[in-house]
């Protein structure tokens, strides 16, 4: 009798030797990115926006940064498309990486020019956004079912370097800005874009490169358009109404644009498409059967079922990135030496990563697992998003002290940090490494784009929190809990994200795991 070996076992399996250089491109790409982010809300503060009146910047400033977000986790959709079916993903990164360079010259040259100095801004979020989802997935592509064990330490070790960039960035890029000026601060995360780029491509001809699908028939959104147009005798066409309300609705969001701007009105519109679209379709996926081959229709309800996943993530980011903006306003407001920036502060985030990622990995994990508590990739997920909010009850009773005229030091920040970093490696390492392993083969720009497309709905959530208390009703109304605006929306924010960790923690427990790794060879 012969016993099968199994090929992904620790003791054959080996690390790819291309990926250091991705490894390189990765940790000098984010050093540019948080470099310029970091940096750029004191900036729009103290200098581009001194035009406005004083009582105006602060909320302008966190409405410009939050909107380039957006584009930043939005532009991961076109760039997973063009990788996926025209260029490849290798391509795809080198041009949009120079894009990418682009608006970082833009950056440094148009710094006192408020339309020069956007279109930077635009530049960065078509070149991060078009490669972030790409430079992910293309790791992935370098592991096969021989050595896909060592996937996750290299996730582990891929976001590990993104937090050494940022890290550094954060740190000196508030001092430079402060001590060199605006055109030195932004040019120094543009030379260091470009070195990314240099290293990116000399890698080129190491590489596993898998080829762009090719026009396939039976592909999701053909698989989608099936089952929502389809008749079955005898049945109603629930889904196809659902997807049509959807539509509807989104066309009428248009008309909020006054309001809350035409960015999250464009955004709130995709979201209720996807929305009433996907819930169609699920509805109605039983009909494309015949139609499409059963392993297409079942791609497609699998990508689905990952989309609700990506969708109850969607408040973890609306917390975490205003860390950048809101945070860094409440600690312009407490105590702190002369010498040392608000935005300094958001150095801790990285140091903690990089901490914890080797804890939870060597310690963490084994410990819990010797106890029979093994924490599955959906549970670390849920924790993780917990973990933010109660990160941002500690900051809403600091914003308390604060507004009642008590002098906070800055270093009580630090509590609410760790909270929310220990929640950001449950959630980020964890869910890289679940997008990918999850999604069918022809799909994986696509899906790692929409994860992406999770951080721009969670960034759309603050813009339209924002728009909210704009109302002077409103405004009065929260005032008449006893609380401030600012402590109002920590707390909203707060049990917003608690929510969302108990319905993730209600679905996770109906989600089966799925291994959608190349074959080796």
């Amino acid at each position: 009798m012969t016993q099968s070996v199994t090929v992904d076992s620790a003791d054959q399996a080996r690390m790819p030797k291309q990926i250091p250089y991705i490894i390189a491109n990765e940790g000098c790409e984010r050093f540019s990115f948080y470099g310029m982010r970091n940096i750029l809300t004191p900036f729009l503060i103290t200098s581009l926006l001194l035009s406005m009146p004083e009582n105006m910047r602060a909320g302008m400033a966190k409405e410009v940064f939050h909107t380039f977000v957006i584009g930043v986790y939005f532009f991961p959709l076109l760039g997973g498309w063009l990788a996926d079916r025209f260029f490849g993903k290798y391509n795809t990164v080198f041009w949009l990486s120079l894009v990418y360079c682009c608006g970082h010259a833009c950056l440094a040259i148009f710094e006192d020019n408020r339309n020069g100095f956007y279109t930077g801004l635009f530049l960065i979020a078509l070149g991060s956004g078009g490669i972030k989802p790409l430079v992910t997935s293309f790791v992935g592509d370098q592991f096969d079912q021989s050595n896909r064990s060592l996937a996750q330490k290299v996730f582990d070790g891929f976001y590990w370097i993104i937090n050494f960039g940022s890290f550094f960035a954060s740190l000196l890029m508030p001092i430079f800005l402060k001590k060199l000026g605006a055109s030195i601060a932004f040019g120094i995360p543009g030379l260091l874009m470009l070195i990314a780029t240099i290293i990116f491509w000399s890698g080129r001809k190491r590489y596993v490169h898998v080829k762009p699908a090719p026009r396939d028939p039976h592909s999701f959104l053909n698989v989608v358009r099936t089952a929502l147009t389809t008749d079955a005798p005898g049945q109603a066409k629930s889904g196809y109404y659902m997807a049509v309300l959807g539509a509807l609705l989104a066309v009428g969001s248009l008309f909020l644009i006054p309001k809350v701007g035409i960015v999250a009105a464009l955004c709130l519109a995709l979201v209720l498409v996807l929305g009433f679209g996907g819930m169609g379709a699920w509805m109605q996926l039983e009909r494309a059967r015949g139609v499409h081959p059963d392993h297409a229709v079942d791609g497609v309800r699998s990508v689905l079922r990952i989309l609700v996943v990506f969708a109850l993530v969607t408040p973890f980011w609306s917390l975490f990135d205003q860390k950048a903006s809101t945070w860094v306003l409440q600690a312009d407001k407490m105590t702190k030496p002369e010498w040392f920036e608000p935005a300094q502060m958001q150095a801790l985030n990285p140091m903690l990563v990089m901490l914890l990622i080797p804890f939870n990995n060597l310690v963490l994990y084994p410990l819990l697992k010797l106890r029979g508590m093994e924490l599955t990739p959906l549970r670390r997920m849920g924790l993780g998003i917990a973990f933010s909010g109660l990160a941002w009850i500690v900051v809403g009773f600091m914003q308390l002290a604060i507004d009642g005229g008590n002098a906070i030091e800055i270093t009580w920040q630090i509590l609410p940090y760790a909270l929310l970093t220990f929640g950001e490696v449950l959630v980020s390492t964890t869910g890289l490494e679940f997008a990918y392993s999850q999604a069918p083969l022809a799909m994986k720009g696509v899906i790692m784009s929409f994860w992406n497309l999770s951080v721009t709905i969670g960034n759309l959530w603050v813009l339209l929190a924002n728009s909210s208390v704009k109302s002077d009703a409103v405004t009065e109304q929260i005032k008449s809990t006893g609380m401030s605006v600012t402590a109002f929306q920590m707390f909203f924010f707060a049990g917003f994200a608690l929510l969302a960790a108990f319905l993730f923690a209600l679905y996770a427990r109906g989600y089966k795991m799925q291994n959608n790794y190349r074959q080796a060879g």
